[in-house]
């Protein structure tokens, strides 16, 4: 027996293609994006299941044009844009999907900031070219060492730092929980600003782009790819940086003129740049203006688009598989996990 469901979703072909690979064979799933609300609310009709990948407003209006509804799945950890006493009064689950992948772009993002914020890359060659240069090698005890013994500066902490997250999904929040032990200030924005009690539970504050760029210590670069975010980080906005300012990405490539960020930083305007996804994929020499900057040892971390994780695109279609985890939990009866209501 086939069981309907509704796949919105704010991501590109792609990306809805391995979404529906994923998916169990007793689901016939219908995939929207970004869905007119009246398109929406046709081709809930007859649907059993509702899934939200990210964002989409689902309120009373919507619940009540899906008569045979019974599970609403959100993939994220952002619920706020759901009706929940709605789906409550009529009778709907809502549970949400932890997405494994987007916790570990969150991690990769940290990673990066740490390694530009301690110059993490000059110190390692340091202490792996082992230099007599620094001078002579004693056993160390509780009253002998040598404490920064190549005289290395620029090394500094991520305590206290303010972050600016431009771009603020499901990846910002992981990060922006990430940071809370840090006792960071954590500016953010976005197209759709979020609730006061989201802002809140994240400890973020919404700030203007002009403020944030003039006030943040580490710029995180989360945007997606979209004709107005198409070299979005460009000269302008870097020189509204503050001086010595750290830029880290795990937003979607193209996003970032990376021919400024090198000029930036060749300059001294920027301390660093920390880059996952490229402006050309596979990176190469022709094409990757950071690449000779890095190889020279200035501060720029380069990484292969590996933030979510390895394993290629047969482990990738596993993990969108467990997606649909709560949707076959539900249909055998067990109760679903990280349930709302």
């Amino acid at each position: 027996m086939s069981h309907k469901a509704v796949y919105t979703t704010e991501r590109g072909a792609f990306h809805q293609q391995r979404a529906l690979s994923g998916a169990p064979s007793e689901l016939a799933v219908t995939m929207l994006r970004q869905p007119e609300r009246e398109v929406l609310k046709a081709a809930l009709a007859d649907a059993e299941y509702l899934i939200s990948e990210r964002v989409g407003v689902i309120d009373a209006d919507i619940i009540a044009s899906a008569p045979q509804l019974k599970l609403i799945l959100r993939l994220g950890s952002l619920t706020h844009d759901i009706d929940l006493d709605a789906a409550r009064a009529a009778g709907v689950i809502v549970c949400r999907y932890p997405d494994p992948g987007t916790i570990a772009v969150a991690e990769h993002i940290m990673m990066q900031t740490l390694v530009l914020i301690k110059n993490l890359r000059d110190v390692e060659r340091v202490a792996l070219e082992a230099q007599s240069v620094w001078g002579e090698s004693r056993k160390v005890d509780e009253d002998t060492f040598a404490y920064n013994w190549s005289g290395r500066e620029g090394i500094g902490t991520l305590n206290g730092a303010t972050v600016g997250i431009l771009g603020m999904g499901e990846i910002g929040a992981e990060v922006a929980r990430r940071l809370v032990g840090w006792d960071c200030t954590v500016l953010y924005n976005k197209r759709r600003r979020l609730p006061d009690r989201v802002e809140t539970e994240l400890r973020v504050t919404y700030a203007n782009e002009e403020a944030l760029l003039a006030a943040s210590d580490v710029v995180v670069c989360l945007l997606p790819y979209l004709p107005d975010t198409i070299y979005f980080v460009n000269q302008t906005r870097i020189a509204r940086m503050k001086p010595g300012a750290f830029v880290v990405s795990c937003g979607s490539g193209g996003t970032l003129d990376e021919a400024a960020l090198a000029m930036a930083l060749t300059a001294g305007k920027l301390g660093g740049v920390a880059i996952d996804s490229h402006d050309w994929e596979p990176i190469s020499e022709a094409h990757s203006p950071l690449l000779p900057l890095a190889r020279a040892g200035l501060n720029v971390l380069l990484t292969p688009h590996t933030a979510a994780g390895g394993g290629g695109a047969r482990v990738d279609d596993q993990n969108r598989s467990r997606e649909y985890a709560n949707i076959q939990r539900h249909l055998r009866g067990e109760p679903p996990l990280h349930r709302l209501v």
